[in-house]
């Protein structure tokens, strides 16, 4: 089959796709038994701007299938995450937040990790979270929230009702947001002169890298780079002013964007385009290279799984994340080689994964007796996890990874 094209949502330019992972559900809908008829599917494509260099989806699939009143992940549901945004907090209250009277929104809001820490500190604050199951956990702990979409007509409601935001920051969201026209012109409305739109999301950069070609799913329409990060901004009348490369989900960047003229870009800003430059991360070429090793390793792991079974072992998978949708689908990895997937959260224990409609199982059901393998699909929480079932390997399981190659530990 041809690669598709389509126009670019930033620029207008030619979006030439480089990987197609074919027919994919909702990574976030988990189905119970009888839901299955109530899928979504769609075509998961990836392609980059001709012109402005941003890699983006070829088909948009619509928000409010995405992110509903039961929408499952909870930002708070790993240890090391809640420290991270604890940690983000707290920089945030010593720097940005620490004049008269700050104002601090954040868009996709969760279930309150990060703003629990600033309403405890005493800041004025509002979470803007769509969906309305996490946003309730959130009220729950005496946090703002605003159960909606942010878009400019929000936006300025928000300004209008709470004055200017000396903060607004996002976390694995902004580039959940196909329509960021709408968002900046939001910032635009509520960021205050000398305010500061801090967002953190995957990071082209380390995807290619590590080969994590697993975060391309439907909610991450856009993986972002600084060069790209920077042409859009100033699409806007923004500007790049600090870039922080981060540990976390395999390799995120926290972007800081100021107005026009405001602050001056530090020195991070341009190593990183530079090194961006020097790596060919906006050539063609490179992404052309990344999808042939996405299915060497999706061929690999598939033909293990065949083999495994065909010599009677018996292997399970281990987290029901989002983006496991994109590797199961892809791979066309089934029940009758994964009969279960053990996972921690509560919400998807009974129900069934996207597309495959393999079962989940709670993590705690992983016991004598164990499984031989187990096909780690939530490999940035690894050492988290490995922890949680020493007993596991203890008694001779061995984990399968995928990323960034083929590997059994």
């Amino acid at each position: 089959m041809e690669p598709h094209e389509s126009t670019c949502r930033i620029c207008g330019g030619r979006v030439r796709e480089f990987f197609d992972f074919g027919r994919q559900p909702l990574s976030d809908f988990f189905p119970s038994p009888d839901q299955v008829d109530e899928e979504f599917f769609f075509r998961l494509a990836v392609g980059m701007c001709d012109a402005c260099t941003m890699v983006q989806l070829l088909e948009e699939v619509p928000r409010d299938r995405m992110f509903r009143h039961d929408y499952p992940y909870h930002s708070s549901g790993s240890q090391r995450m809640r420290e991270h945004f604890a940690d983000t907090a707290r920089s945030l209250l010593a720097g940005e937040l620490s004049g008269e009277d700050p104002f601090c929104v954040e868009i996709g809001s969760n279930d309150g990790v990060m703003l629990d820490v600033v309403r405890q500190a005493g800041v004025r604050h509002l979470g803007v979270e769509p969906s309305g199951g996490v946003a309730e956990l959130s009220r729950a702990k005496g946090i703002q929230v605003r159960t909606a979409f942010f878009e400019e007509a929000t936006a300025r409601e928000i300004a209008d009702e709470h004055g200017p935001a000396d903060v607004i920051y996002a976390a694995n969201t902004i580039c959940h947001i196909p329509y960021l026209d709408s968002v900046f012109r939001g910032v635009d409305a509520l960021l205050a002169k000398n305010g500061v739109f801090v967002f953190e999301d995957p990071y082209l950069g380390d995807i290619v890298a590590r080969n994590t070609f697993d975060q391309i799913y439907d909610e991450h329409f856009y993986l972002f780079t600084a060069r790209s990060v920077q042409t859009a901004a100033r699409r806007f009348g923004f500007e790049l002013v600090d870039v922080e490369r981060l540990p976390v989900h395999g390799g995120e960047v926290r972007y800081t964007i100021a107005r026009s003229g405001a602050r001056r870009p530090t020195a991070r800003v341009g190593e990183l385009l530079a090194e961006e430059a020097l790596g060919g991360l906006g050539d063609r070429g490179t992404l052309e290279k990344f999808g042939i090793r996405i299915r060497r390793v999706c061929d690999d792991l598939i033909a293990r799984l065949r083999e495994l079974h065909d010599r009677g072992f018996y292997v399970v998978g281990y987290g029901a994340t989002a983006k496991s949708a994109t590797v199961i689908n892809y791979a066309r990895i089934g029940p009758e080689l994964m009969p279960f997937v053990h996972d921690t959260t509560p919400a998807k224990v009974g129900c069934l994964l996207p597309g495959s409609h393999i079962p989940i199982r709670s993590a705690d059901e992983l016991g004598p007796p164990y499984p031989d393998y187990a096909v780690l699909f939530a490999w940035n929480h690894f050492e988290e996890i490995r922890v949680r079932e020493k007993e596991f390997t203890d008694r001779g399981g061995r984990w399968i990874l995928y990323v960034p190659e083929f590997r059994v530990v």
